[in-house]
C-alpha cells in the first residue's frame, strides 16, 4: 500500500475538520459582544446567535449523504469549502441578527456535510491497519481548529478594540479558500466509483495509486463481491432490519457524545469560566488552555486508536467523563476555588479527546456497508448534531430556571450533574453493546454488522 500518497490525501480532506472546529467554536468570542451590540436576550440569543449554525449543521448532516452518493465524496468536499468561505465573509459583515443567523446557518451546512463526507472518504481510501489513525486525522483537525479559534479570539480581542468579533468570524475565509484549492487535487473514492458510479475502470485507476500493481485486482474484486453480497441480502435502504444493529450503534454513540456536554463547554467556555470566578479580562486567555488540552490528548487518542482499539478508548473516556463531570458539578455547587473547576474542565476535555473525540467519526464510518455508508454516516452525524443543537439551545435557559428554583443564581452545577449521569449510561453501552472494529477491513465489518446475521454477543469484543 502506498501510505505516503494516502496520508497526503487524508490530510487534505481532514482539513475540512479544521474548518469545522474553527467555525464551531469561534462563536464563543462573539457571544457576549453581539449580545451587547444587538440587545439579544434569552431564547432569541441562544437560537438566532448561538445555535443557528448548529441547526444548519443538523440539515447538512442529515442530508449530507445525498450529494456524497450523487456527485461523489470529492465534489461534496469542494462545495463544503465554498460554504465555509461564504459563511465567514457573510458573518463578518452581518448587519443585524437575521443576516448573521443566515450566514451562520450556511456555515453550519458545511460543518454537517463535512462530518459525513470527510470520514467516509478517508475510510474508503485507507486499510484496516491504518484506518483508525487516518480517519482520526479529521478529529485532530477539528480540535486543532478549535484551538486556533480560541487563540485567534484571544489575540484579536487583545489587539482590536472595536468590532473585534467581526474579525474573529471573518478570518476563517482564508483557510477555507486554501482548502477549496487543495481538495481539487485528491481523487474520487474508489469505492464510490465502483459501487455508486459503476465505473470499474476509474476505480481501478484510483486503486492503482493506492496499492501495488499485484494488489489492485484483489481489492477491486473484494469491493465488488461485498457489493454483490449486500445486493442479495438487502433491499439497499438504510432503514431496514438488516442494518438495525449498526443504526443503533451509530445513534447511541452520537447521542452520548453530546450528552457528555462537550459542545456546551466549548460554546460557552467564557461564561463557564466567569461563573467559576475567573475575571472577564482573563477568560479568553484561559479558554485557549481548553483548546491546547483538547489538541494534546487528541494526538494521544490518534496514537492509541489502532493500538488499543476503539472500545478500550471508550472505556477510558467514560471513566474520565464520570469523574471529571462530578468534580465540576461539586465545584460549582459548593463554591470551590476557580482553579479546581478549571482543572476539572481541562481533565474533562482530555477525557473527551482521548475517548469519544477520537472514536466517534472513525467508528461510525466503519460500521455501515459500502452501499449505505454515506447515508449511515449521515444518520450518525445527524443524530450528533440534533442533540448538539438542542443542548446548546436549552442549556442557558435551564441553568437560569434551575437557579431560580434553588436560589443558586446561574450556577451551572445541575447540568453538569446531568451530564455525569448520562456518562454512566454511556459506560453501560460500551460494556454491553459496543463491538471492537480495530484491525478489520470494511468488507469484513460488512459481513459482521451489515446483514443482520450475527448477535450482539458474537461480534462484541
Amino acid at each position: 500500500m502506498k501510505n505516503t500518497q494516502i496520508l497526503g490525501w487524508s490530510i487534505t480532506v481532514a482539513l475540512a475538520g479544521f474548518l469545522f472546529g474553527f467555525d464551531t467554536v469561534v462563536i464563543s468570542g462573539a457571544d457576549q459582544p453581539i449580545q451587547e451590540l444587538w440587545g439579544t436576550e434569552g431564547f432569541t440569543h441562544t437560537f438566532f446567535i448561538m445555535s443557528m449554525a448548529l441547526w444548519g449543521t443538523v440539515i447538512g448532516a442529515i442530508f449530507g449523504g445525498i450529494p456524497c452518493d450523487a456527485i461523489g465524496r470529492k465534489r461534496t468536499l469542494f462545495w463544503i469549502g465554498i460554504l465555509y468561505f461564504a459563511s465567514a465573509i457573510g458573518s463578518a459583515i452581518a448587519w443585524d441578527p437575521i443576516s448573521f443567523s443566515f450566514f451562520r446557518f450556511i456555515g453550519g451546512l458545511g460543518v454537517g456535510a463535512s462530518s459525513v463526507a470527510a470520514p467516509v472518504y478517508i475510510s474508503e481510501i485507507s486499510s484496516a491497519n491504518n484506518r483508525g489513525r487516518l480517519v482520526a486525522l479529521y478529529q485532530f483537525n477539528i480540535v486543532f481548529g478549535i484551538f486556533i479559534a480560541f487563540f485567534s479570539n484571544y489575540f484579536l480581542g487583545e489587539f482590536i478594540e472595536e468590532n473585534a468579533w467581526r474579525y474573529m468570524l471573518g478570518v476563517e475565509a482564508l483557510p477555507a479558500l486554501i482548502y477549496v484549492v487543495m481538495v481539487l487535487n485528491v481523487p474520487n473514492s474508489p469505492r464510490w466509483l465502483a459501487v455508486k458510479k459503476k465505473d470499474e475502470s476509474a476505480a481501478r485507476t484510483v486503486l492503482a495509486k493506492i496499492y501495488e500493481p499485484e494488489e489492485v485486482e484483489i481489492q477491486l474484486r473484494e469491493i465488488q463481491e461485498a457489493e454483490a453480497n449486500t445486493s442479495k441480502v438487502s433491499n439497499r435502504t438504510l432503514f431496514s432490519r438488516n442494518y438495525s444493529f449498526p443504526l443503533m450503534l451509530a445513534f447511541l454513540l452520537a447521542f452520548f457524545n453530546q450528552a457528555s456536554g462537550i459542545n456546551f463547554v466549548l460554546y460557552f467556555a467564557p461564561r463557564l469560566l466567569e461563573a467559576a470566578g475567573i475575571g472577564k479580562e482573563e477568560v479568553l486567555l484561559q479558554s485557549t488552555s481548553i483548546g491546547a488540552v483538547n489538541l494534546i490528548f487528541t494526538l494521544l487518542g490518534m496514537y492509541l486508536i489502532d493500538r488499543m482499539g476503539r472500545r478500550s478508548l471508550m472505556y477510558i473516556g467514560s471513566f474520565g467523563y464520570i469523574t471529571t463531570l462530578s468534580i465540576i458539578a461539586w465545584g460549582y455547587a459548593t463554591g470551590q476555588p476557580s482553579i479546581l473547576i478549571l482543572s476539572g474542565i481541562l481533565l474533562f476535555i482530555a477525557s473527551h479527546a482521548v475517548g469519544q473525540g477520537a472514536v466517534i467519526w472513525v467508528f461510525i464510518s466503519e460500521i455501515f456497508p459500502n452501499e449505505v455508508r454515506a447515508n449511515g454516516q449521515a444518520f450518525g452525524s445527524g443524530t450528533h448534531w440534533v442533540f448538539a443543537a438542542l443542548i446548546t439551545l436549552i442549556s442557558l435557559p435551564v441553568i437560569t430556571w434551575v437557579g431560580e428554583l434553588t436560589g443558586d443564581g446561574d450556577k451551572p452545577w445541575p447540568i453538569f450533574a446531568f451530564f455525569a449521569a448520562m456518562m454512566v449510561l454511556q459506560l453501560l453501552f460500551v460494556i454491553f453493546l459496543m463491538p471492537e472494529t480495530k484491525g478489520k477491513s470494511l468488507e469484513e465489518l460488512d459481513e459482521l454488522l451489515g446483514h443482520g446475521k450475527n448477535t450482539q454477543a458474537e461480534i462484541k469484543g
